[in-house]
């Protein structure tokens, strides 16, 4: 870590420690550079750096002062799901709203993306390049599932740093994420098989439990600490559960991040009903604060969690290298794995595991988690300056999602049609939950660089929000069923 940055995160650690306070003087660059031995150039970059993040202001002639906190907006409230289970018929709803957010020409406000432009594509095209010209023929054979032996050990040892000891025999590459949960599922349930969800959660984990003809329970989850262990237990006492689904760091849509207390007392309790955790895991990387989230395979000696990530959402969107750390069912989805697609494109997975050996994916993550810091701050502070009194929303510390609760007499599948009329995408609440509930819920995107276009779109969309009331909606139901108030 070079000299700016060291300064830059040590300041930002006092201001959110309180020990400097809103509107408090740091100290100026004279003193800066006397007291940590620096470079004028140096302390001014980290200040730069701090006023960028928000954190801090430049007054004329008086030099950096810890920034004002904007009042905290409200967070959305736990939704309490009505129907303990069912069976799910939500793909064509799912698919609808998704098809929206590939017009380029559209604010991508709904995606399920971050902007490209985030992602170091040119640099990664020229180790794939070095990797396609210098690879082993042998490979074609020797990287077939389990899949690329040095990216599995580079994988291996990103869990070594985060406290886990992950084997990479136990480490299974796919071709992303998805692919990763699909095999997952598929070793731990049969048709008509029951599978705990957070509510709201992750729209393709519904179409992929309908797919594998499952059924699904919705398990209550806090907008800031993730599911309800409660209301999972109670689940766990009285229904056959074969597995649960969960994203514990930074979850779709929410962002909540599950304590490390809870984290614990979770697995305990899968433990105890022998229920197998699949954990999405693909956000746990673009973590704001100084120190990544506790490792769920850390906490987990008998191999229960079947834990799932990708490069996807930090490093290589396109790529489609995934991965899972299938613990006790390791040989079983190694086995799925050929059968469901042989194997994930060899070059591709020699490309990033030597981009991972030199070092070059940290880098890369630092400027990543800053540059998405400044925007969820952002994008944050324009829901306050346009949307109606009484908006809820999150203020998740990694990944790149907000979920927003309107008033209870807004409908969000209207806002959602208004919306793309303008030329607006937005995410509406129903599209994450199998019963279609959240109807005055919107999840939003702030991946993409701020510019005036967005906060047109979030002024307008703010407008907009004022009048979406009384809709009945798409399917003709009342604009206040389903609420999350």
């Amino acid at each position: 870590m070079n000299l700016y940055d060291r300064l830059t995160l040590d300041i930002e650690q006092r201001i959110r420690e309180g020990v400097l306070r809103s509107g408090e003087r740091l100290p100026s660059v004279r003193q800066a550079c006397q007291a940590q031995r620096l470079s004028p150039a140096t302390v001014l970059k980290a200040y730069y750096q701090l006023e960028s993040r928000g954190l801090v202001e430049a007054r004329p002639k008086s030099g950096f002062f810890v920034r004002a906190r904007p009042r905290r907006a409200a967070e959305p409230q736990t939704n309490r799901p009505a129907s303990p289970s069912r069976a799910l018929q939500v793909s064509d709803f799912i698919f609808q709203i998704l098809e929206s957010v590939k017009d380029p020409a559209v604010v991508p406000l709904g995606s399920n993306f971050a902007s490209p432009e985030l992602y170091p594509l040119d640099k990664l095209g020229r180790f794939l390049a070095a990797a396609a010209r210098r690879m082993d023929p042998r490979a074609t054979v020797t990287d077939l599932p389990p899949g690329n032996d040095e990216l599995r050990r580079q994988i291996a040892l990103r869990y070594l740093a985060g406290g886990a000891t992950v084997a990479p025999a136990e480490i299974v590459i796919t071709c992303g994420a998805m692919e990763a949960l699909n095999l997952c599922v598929e070793a731990v349930t049969r048709p008509g098989d029951l599978v705990a969800v957070e509510s709201p959660t992750f729209p393709p984990a519904l179409q992929m439990i309908e797919r594998h003809g499952l059924k699904v329970i919705e398990i209550p989850s806090h907008p800031e600490e993730g599911v309800d262990l409660a209301a999972l237990a109670d689940a766990l006492r009285h229904h056959p559960i074969k597995a649960c689904l969960f994203m514990l760091n930074f979850q779709h849509p929410t962002g909540s991040l599950v304590p490390d207390d809870a984290r614990r007392a979770l697995l305990d309790l899968l433990r105890q009903h022998d229920v197998p955790l699949i954990e999405d895991d693909t956000y746990a990387e673009l973590h704001f604060d100084r120190h990544a989230p506790l490792a769920t395979k850390a906490l987990d000696p008998t191999g229960l969690v079947m834990h799932v990530s990708s490069f996807s959402k930090s490093l290589a969107p396109g790529y489609r290298v995934g991965w899972v750390a299938a613990g006790r069912h390791a040989q079983k989805i190694q086995r799925l794995k050929v059968l469901t697609s042989l194997a994930t494109t060899i070059p591709v997975q020699i490309a990033l595991a030597e981009f991972l050996k030199q070092g070059a994916f940290d880098a890369h993550l630092r400027r990543l988690r800053s540059t998405l810091e400044t925007r969820e701050a952002a994008m944050a502070a324009a829901i306050r300056r346009h949307f109606p009194p009484g908006t809820r929303l999150t203020r998740p510390r990694g990944g790149y999602f907000t979920w927003v609760e309107l008033p209870p007499d807004h409908d969000a599948l209207a806002l959602h049609r208004r919306a793309l009329e303008e030329g607006i995408s937005i995410a509406p609440g129903p599209m994450f939950s199998a019963a279609r509930e959240y109807r005055n819920c919107i999840r939003l995107n702030f991946g993409h660089a701020w510019s005036e276009e967005l906060e047109r779109a979030l002024a307008l969309l703010g407008a907009m929000s004022r009048d979406a009331v009384g809709d009945a909606g798409a399917d003709g139901r009342s604009a206040h069923a389903g609420a999350c108030v």
